[in-house]
Order: structure tokens, then C-alpha cells, then sequence
């Protein structure tokens, strides 16, 4: 199918002929074809010209009231609908936001007021049955509806609010069948699947219920309630990005949505809970690879007599160990440590990596606990000591380069690093005490 060419929604907007139902199909073609945010920035500089003008044309506030409709901003819809006079297409669009604004008895009456100004007279009388229903007489809702089966029964609407009378008096399947018929004649009848979704809810098909909500919401108007309980579908499947973003939708349309902004709250709070199966799958081959024993891998006698003196057993001691412990071992050189590096590099690991790993995150948390100027001193680059050549070199192979790591270690600690002698430690606590640091338990 060729793609339909973008709307112009401000010259749709800005249009000063008669509005009319045309147009509002033209607005709901706009928010389909993924113009929702340029119709929201449209509508809103109409807004303000409005506004600031305080003269305004009836035509003006019809595409408005309608635009802001289409939005699901039914209280800004009303705010401009209800000062349009005469108006059938607005006085049926100002009865729909009624129903929303849970205003039922007010709805009916401008239903009815719509007919009698010339529009649809059999989608006017459907409607007000719905807003009667809603009002809780339901007896009415049902006399009206039945009145108009003659010409109603082939409307999806029809249908709908059949279903919506049958649910109230208890027949829940007689109910999910009209829904369904309702579906069948228009398969993007919102209120029709949205009900179909709850139905399913209720009776644990969560997966009919979140492919129901996921087509009602596929053209506008996306009502508030069925991304709510969609979010909350996704979020009992765990699928917490897409819960995230129903929620968010909700508060881009109401910023003030209490339940959206509780349930969006509740989502933050377990951002930990995302689940990423790579990562998981990934942690957990890591986790057997390091768990494995050194003696699965083809190493020299030396090797293996050096390992077991230095009670290395598995792969992941060897990444918690550093390569000066190793190099300290009893006839443990370089061609021993050489075979090591070799050993795991093959399987993406280093010497050490975990030990370092460890040793920042009790850095970082103990970080969090000095004051700023504090600080701003640990988090300084070690460069900023001005050591030696040598002293430089040891910091590098122990892979140190915030002051922060320096005073994480202990003398002995340094000591054990190759070619780090006596003289470094000195060169070392003396840098340290010139700005009022100390190594690890001096």
C-alpha cells in the first residue's frame, strides 16, 4: 500500500470554513499516521493565539475542543466545546468528552440536543443510551436502545452498547458476544475491545487481554484506561520497559494521573527487576567458567606445583589474585605467568580483573560518605602526586590511577608488587601526607 501523504494540520487548523465532521475524521487520520506530536504543537499554537486574542470564532473553538478530543485532553476539549452554540458536530463531540468527564445526565441531554441540530440521528440515540446507562438507569438505556434496533443493529455501536446493558444486568456471556460482534463490524472499535480485554482479564487470559488493549490502542482515541491496564498487564508479565512507557503515555496526556504516576513510581522503584535473558545467559556462562578447576586446563607441572601452593583451585581465583601474589610464589617467573595470561585470555578473563572489580565498588561506597571537599581530593588522577618513574610504573601494573585506590591499599600490599621496594612506599606516604592522606592501616 502507498504511503498517504502527511496532513497539513495548520492549514487544517486554521481553515475558516464551516467545521464539520469531515474534518474531525481528517484530525483522528492525522493522529494515525504518526502526526500526534505535530497536531499537539498545532493545537497548541492555535491555543495561544486564541488565548491571547480573546476574540475567537466558533470555528476556532470547534477544532480545538475536537483536536484536544482526538488527544484525549477531554477537560481542555470541553474548556473550548462549551462555548460553541448551535453546532452539531461540536455539540455531539462536547456530549462524547461529557461521558469521559463522567458527566452522564449533562451528556445525554446534549446528545439529544445534537440530533435535534441535525446530526446522525441513530448515532446520537445509541450514545445517549450510553450516557443514560452510565447515569445508572439502565432500564431507560435499554427502552431507548431497543428502539432503534430497526436501523441501530447494523452499527458496531449498536452492538457495544448492547453488551455494555447485558454486563450490567449479569449476562457476561450474552455480553462478550455482543463485544465481539461489535469487533467483528468494526475491528477498531476502542470501547468494544477495551471491554473485551477486561473480560479476559478477569478470567487470567492475559495474553488475549494485552493483544485486545494493544489493538484498541492502535488508532486514536487512545483512552487513559486501557493503557493503565495494559501497563499493568505488562508489568505482571515482567515486561517492565513496555509497562514503563503506557504509564508515561497516561501522564503526557494528565501530568496530575495519580494512579499513573503511582504505578510509574512502582516501576522506577524496581528498575533492578528488568530482565535482560543475554545478560543472564551470559552471567551465568560466566559464572560456570570461573567456577571451573585450573586442572580441566593443559598447564606445565610448574604451573600447576605453584597454583596448588598458592591455594588457587579454579579460574576464578586466578582473577582475584594479582599478578605480583602470583609472581611471589615459590618458583613461580615469568614463564609461569606468561602460560596464566595465555590460559585466560583464551577465555576473555585477566589476571586480577575481579579483585579490581571488588576493590571499586568499596571504593564507590565508601566515597559516598566523605564530604565534597573530601571528595574532590580522592577522586583526584594518582598522576597528581608527582612520583617517580618507578613509583609511576608500579602504580600502572597495579592498575591504580585515582588517589581513591592509592589509600584503599595497605603497605604491605604495595610492597608485594614487583620492583616496589622500600623506597616507593616512603616516596609514597610522603606524597600522601602532604595533602593529609594515609595508606590503608598506617
Amino acid at each position: 500500500m502507498e504511503p498517504t501523504e502527511p496532513i497539513n494540520l495548520r492549514e487544517v487548523l486554521r481553515d475558516s470554513s464551516q467545521f464539520s465532521g469531515d474534518q474531525v475524521a481528517v484530525l483522528e487520520d492525522a493522529a494515525c499516521g504518526g502526526q500526534i506530536a505535530e497536531l499537539r504543537v498545532e493545537l497548541n499554537s492555535l491555543r495561544s493565539d486564541v488565548d491571547v486574542g480573546g476574540e475567537a470564532s466558533e470555528t476556532e473553538l470547534a477544532r480545538l475542543g475536537v483536536g484536544y478530543y482526538v488527544l484525549g485532553k477531554h477537560r481542555d476539549a470541553h474548556q473550548y466545546l462549551e462555548r460553541i452554540e448551535g453546532n452539531a458536530v461540536a455539540t455531539f463531540y462536547r456530549a462524547i468528552v461529557l461521558v469521559a468527564l463522567e458527566e452522564f445526565d449533562e451528556a445525554a441531554e446534549e446528545f439529544a440536543e445534537s440530533e435535534r441540530l441535525g446530526y446522525d440521528t441513530v448515532e446520537c440515540k445509541l450514545r445517549r443510551a450510553g450516557a443514560i446507562r452510565r447515569a445508572g438507569r439502565i432500564d431507560d438505556a435499554e427502552q431507548l436502545l431497543r428502539a432503534t434496533a430497526a436501523e441501530g443493529a447494523t452499527r458496531a455501536e449498536y452492538s457495544y452498547q448492547m453488551g455494555c446493558i447485558l454486563s450490567d444486568q449479569g449476562d457476561t456471556y450474552g455480553a462478550i458476544e455482543y463485544f465481539e460482534r461489535a469487533v467483528d463490524m468494526d475491528a477498531h472499535h476502542s470501547r468494544a475491545l477495551f471491554a473485551l480485554a477486561g473480560e479476559n482479564a478477569l478470567r487470567g487470559n492475559d495474553d488475549e487481554a494485552i493483544r485486545l488493549y494493544e489493538q484498541s490502542l492502535s488508532k486514536p482515541l487512545q483512552y487513559m484506561g486501557a493503557l493503565i491496564n495494559l501497563g499493568l498487564l505488562y508489568e505482571d508479565a515482567e515486561n517492565y520497559r513496555a509497562a514503563e512507557f503506557c504509564f508515561r503515555r497516561v501522564l503526557e496526556n494528565d501530568p496530575m494521573h495519580e494512579m499513573a504516576r503511582l504505578y510509574l513510581k512502582d516501576i522506577e522503584a524496581t528498575g533492578d527487576m528488568y530482565y535482560d535473558e543475554d545478560s543472564a545467559r551470559e552471567e551465568t556462562r560466566l559464572q560456570q567458567l570461573l567456577s571451573r578447576p585450573v586442572t580441566d586446563f593443559e598447564l606445565s607441572v610448574r604451573s600447576r606445583n605453584c597454583l596448588e601452593h598458592l591455594g588457587i583451585v579454579t579460574l576464578g581465583d586466578l582473577t582475584s589474585i594479582t599478578e605480583a601474589q602470583l609472581l611471589a610464589g615459590k618458583n613461580f617467573g615469568e614463564t609461569s605467568l606468561k602460560e596464566i595470561r595465555e590460559l585466560l585470555t583464551s577465555h576473555g578473563l585477566t589476571v586480577g580483573q575481579n579483585l579490581h572489580a571488588e576493590t571499586r565498588r568499596e571504593l564507590d561506597f565508601a566515597i559516598k560518605d566523605l564530604s565534597p571537599e573530601e571528595r574532590e581530593m580522592v577522586e583526584r588522577p594518582v598522576s597528581e602526586l608527582n612520583l617517580s618513574v618507578r613509583s609511576r610504573k608500579c602504580m600502572a601494573r597495579l592498575g591504580i590511577t585515582q588517589i581513591a585506590e592509592l589509600v584503599s591499599r595497605s603497605a604491605d600490599e604495595l610492597l608485594g608488587s614487583k620492583n616496589f621496594g622500600v623506597t616507593s612506599l616512603n616516596e609514597i606516604r610522603a606524597k600522601l601526607g602532604e595533602i593529609d592522606l594515609k595508606l590503608r592501616n598506617d
